[in-house]
């Protein structure tokens, strides 16, 4: 049973991989735009503007899109806003002044060759009210002025939509049917609780999922001293074996997960359809029933200790207790409903429970056995995340970890691999998320330093374990403060939390003294009930 555990939620932290980053899901906003400076005429500010429609008088979707650098600033609330008649370019690049007549219509082109203050310069001309640029990509461009440009005195809105709001409403005004739109731009709030909900989920779980690894760890450390003091001779030179169902990572593991992960991204890339997507939640699915279970049974092995402790033989997974014969129907019920309901507004709850009890069941499998793997695992991570963020943009005209995440081609709103929270104070809506993999791997050395803290009875302040987890709260705090700063752009946490958290932990270690033990042993040394020291040695020691 433990092997058929260990291989699952390896496949799974192989996976949580894949995700590190913390990113916008949809409508992100690209365009280097430092190499296009501000100058009059072309110094708006980018905002999300929302796009609301009506079809044949009736309330139909509502997108979103993002304001010019140029042209006029729309109102910032539903009520001051207008309904305008939407209508179709012809010629649809409007390049070129359209050949229908306008009178205060909203005009609908597509983005062309032409520069887009020369689209709005004709539609302004030819009478329209704005216009409306089609992307032919799904992200949201920055619309700014190029440096030549001098006529730029546009005194009409210009946003840019989407590919897919784009091709909807050309579909609904190529079927004759009568479409009206309303602009506006609703500011957002500089921080939402969702943030702050999600800041304490993150924080909490790996605080529960430490304090349940060090207490294991301890338990074991206390069986092992009751056996070497009672023990012979020979199992003395025994060699020594780890924990059952406990896997120890070692430097190679660590280097080979990020490169396995990125092999896997790359593939997710190229080939992302439905498939995958589904694909993905049956993993996440197995995992989180594992992890439920696990849970589950740790905590009700305290009331039921004679279930948890009595086992039968089950074809295929050997030994099981009967407590996990007990709660694996209510975890399988629990994550095939998550799965089939998905897609409904309070599914982020089931997803956010399967996802914490998957983190807190691999904290507990998969550890880092010093500070020199966990150094190398974060180290590589740190780069995994920079790379597939923001220099796959140079390879791939796109960042490939946005894509992925965000499940383009797949029909599918993202993928399961991370806990997310409604913003509940936000007039844009949308989740406020983070990464499986911006928790577990921080997770995995902050779990290390209290291990080391329990095992060497170092008390909470003289130890490694407070200031690791101060550390972390700080580095996912900056993460959220530099989203909203960057407004519209994915955001790798581990470009934050990585600094802080191996940062905190060599300088105090070093400071200390302590660098040598935690980066090679990993635990202090203890000293044999056999061997007797004489009472110079006990005074070195």
């Amino acid at each position: 049973m433990d092997s058929e555990r260990i291989l699952v939620v390896l496949c799974i932290l192989v996976i949580t991989l894949l995700f590190c980053s913390r990113s916008v899901l949809a409508g992100d906003i690209v365009h280097e735009d430092d190499i296009a400076p501000k100058k009059p005429g072309c110094e708006n500010s980018f905002v999300l503007v929302k796009v609301h429609t009506l079809i044949d008088n009736v309330e139909g979707k509502e997108f979103v899109g993002v304001g010019a650098r140029f042209g006029t600033t729309m109102a910032s609330k539903e009520k001051h806003a207008n309904h305008s008649k939407l209508v179709l370019s012809d010629p649809p690049d409007c390049c070129s002044p359209p050949k229908n007549k306008l009178t205060g219509e909203v005009i609908l082109v597509h983005r062309g060759n032409c520069t887009f203050t020369t689209k709005a310069n004709i539609a302004e001309t030819a009478g329209a009210s704005a216009i409306l640029i089609v992307n032919y990509k799904k992200e949201l461009y920055k619309m700014v002025c190029e440096a030549n440009e001098t006529d730029l005195q546009i005194q009409i809105p210009a946003v840019m939509l989407p590919q897919d709001a784009g091709s909807i409403l050309e579909d609904s005004l190529n079927g004759n049917s009568s479409v009206a739109v309303q602009l506006y731009s609703p500011q957002r709030p500089l921080v939402d609780i969702a943030e702050v909900f999600l800041w304490l989920m993150a924080v909490g779980t790996i605080l529960c999922a430490s304090y349940w690894s060090a207490w294991s760890a301890r338990g074991a450390a206390i069986e092992q001293d009751k056996l070497l003091k009672d023990a012979s001779d020979d199992y003395l030179n025994m060699e020594d074996t780890s924990a059952t169902g406990v896997v120890d990572i070692n430097t190679t593991s660590a280097v080979l997960f990020v490169v396995i992960a990125s092999c896997f991204l790359v593939m997710l890339y190229k080939l992302m359809s439905y498939a995958f997507v589904e694909l993905l939640v049956v993993l996440f699915c197995i995992g989180g029933v594992e992890g439920l279970q696990t849970c589950l049974v740790a905590l009700l092995s305290r009331w039921f200790k004679r279930a948890g402790e009595s086992f039968i033989k089950v074809p295929f997974f050997g030994a099981v207790s009967h407590l996990t014969l007990a709660v694996s129907p209510f975890c399988i019920a629990f994550a095939v409903i998550w799965a089939v309901f998905r897609r409904v507004s309070f599914a982020w709850i089931g997803q956010d429970i399967l996802g914490i009890a998957l983190i807190v069941t691999v904290l507990q499998i998969v550890r880092v056995p010093n500070l020199k793997v966990g150094t190398v695992l974060l180290s590589c991570a740190f780069l995994y995340d920079i790379f597939w963020v923001f220099v796959s943009k140079s390879f791939f005209s796109e960042s490939v970890m946005i894509v992925v995440a965000r499940g383009d081609n797949s029909g599918e709103d993202g993928i399961p691999m991370l806990l997310k929270i409604p913003r509940m104070f936000d007039p844009w809506g949308g989740y406020s998320i983070i990464g499986f993999g911006d928790i577990l791997l921080p997770g995995l050395i902050i779990a290390f330093t209290l291990r080391y803290d329990w095992l060497s009875k170092k008390s909470l302040r003289a130890g490694y374990f407070l200031w690791a987890m101060m550390a972390y709260g700080l580095g996912l705090l900056i993460t959220y403060v530099a989203l909203n700063l960057m407004d519209g752009h994915g955001q790798p946490a581990l470009l934050y939390i990585v600094p802080f958290t191996l940062g905190t932990l060599l300088t105090l270690a070093k400071q200390r003294g302590d660098l040598d033990i935690l980066w090679g042993r990993g635990e202090p040394e203890r000293i044999c009930p056999h061997i007797h020291l004489q009472p110079s040695q006990r005074e070195s020691i």
